[in-house]
């Protein structure tokens, strides 16, 4: 396991980390004992970064990863905070702040916490100096040793690493979603800030294990989020079935995370979401289109006719009116 400095955490940590949300909720029934067997295989082959959120079950996952921590103390953890209420910049207060600390400090059995990101906080909030400024406070006071962000959109990244003290920024990057790396990381790696990509995967869809037959239990989020009602929406299974029917047959297994570890920088690869092994590979193609806009049909077709070369990746979005939605909408 390789190690990468984490932006200006100032902490090397492993560069593949373990997301903690299915672990919490949302992913279908997890139980305890699997979860807690789940985050020490995880740390005994060398991951020494797990993300969580206070949002997670109801404070379940920050309490599962608590207890790992508490049996290896050297381990680093981030988590979030700002999700516990209504999406509004007001709620994003100092005195919520605090009450979310302590909450989150309590759950996870540590005094000051290593990392917390705002929790893909409202836009007009990287507007607002004064919310940065107190986090600067929290750090003062010892209630948190550095601070972050995890966003929604490549535009709210940008903005946010225009606060001195912002650490690191955690993004949706992945085969699919291709609009980080246009700008925003050799921005980020200017400034000494540490990028955590999650959903490398997309959520298990680039795992090779789903195809458009796959069905997921009703409380897991690709089944009652499939379509965005509840946030925002991924890679439907169909979108990667369609693109799987057109690799070359003499095209070999794409590697996903390879692909992600490849860019270097400050990132860390992300794939919690998936519970993956390292390096599994991938029978996935991806298109690169220079447009906004372009029909699947045509991306199918250029993708005949190149015989899918490696190194080949959306840019911008796919869009089919057929109903092949691969949408980048970050």
């Amino acid at each position: 396991m390789h190690a990468r400095r984490l932006g200006g955490t100032g902490h090397d940590v492993s560069e593949i980390g373990f997301g903690a949300w299915q672990i919490g909720a949302d992913w279908g029934d997890v139980a305890e004992e699997e979860a807690l067997a789940t985050l020490r295989a995880a740390a005994d082959a060398g991951v020494t970064f797990f993300d969580t959120a206070d949002v997670y079950g109801d404070g379940r996952s920050e309490r599962l990863v608590g207890r790992l921590v508490a049996e290896r103390p050297e381990l680093f953890v981030a988590t979030k905070m700002g999700r516990r209420l209504d999406q509004t910049v007001e709620n994003y207060s100092p005195e919520h702040f605090r009450a979310w600390n302590d909450r989150s400090r309590e759950n996870l059995g540590l005094d000051t916490l290593p990392l917390v990101q705002l929790h893909c906080p409202p836009t007009d909030l990287y507007y607002r100096p004064e919310v940065f400024e107190d986090l600067d406070a929290m750090v003062a006071e010892g209630r948190i040793a550095a601070y972050g962000v995890s966003v929604e959109r490549v535009e709210e990244a940008l903005k946010a690493i225009e606060y001195p003290g912002v650490a690191t920024v955690q993004i949706i990057y992945n085969m699919f979603r291709q609009r980080p790396a246009a700008l925003f990381f050799e921005e980020a790696a200017k400034r000494g800030v540490g990028v955590i990509v999650r959903v490398p995967l997309a959520s298990g869809l680039l795992s090779g294990k789903y195809t458009r037959e796959t069905s997921f239990a009703a409380d897991d989020h690709r089944s009652f989020n499939r379509h965005g009602e509840s946030f925002d929406v991924g890679v439907p299974v169909r979108a990667v079935g369609e693109l799987h029917a057109v690799i070359h047959p003499e095209y070999p297994r794409i590697t996903n995370s390879g692909y992600v570890l490849d860019l270097g920088g400050t990132k860390v690869y992300h794939p919690g979401d998936a519970l993956t092994e390292p390096g599994e590979t991938v029978d996935v193609l991806c298109c690169p289109v220079s447009a906004p806009w372009m029909k699947a049909s045509e991306a199918i077709e250029f993708a005949r006719a190149v015989k899918a070369p490696r190194n080949l990746a959306i840019h911008d979005r796919v869009y089919s009116e057929a109903g092949l939605g691969i949408v980048d909408t970050h």
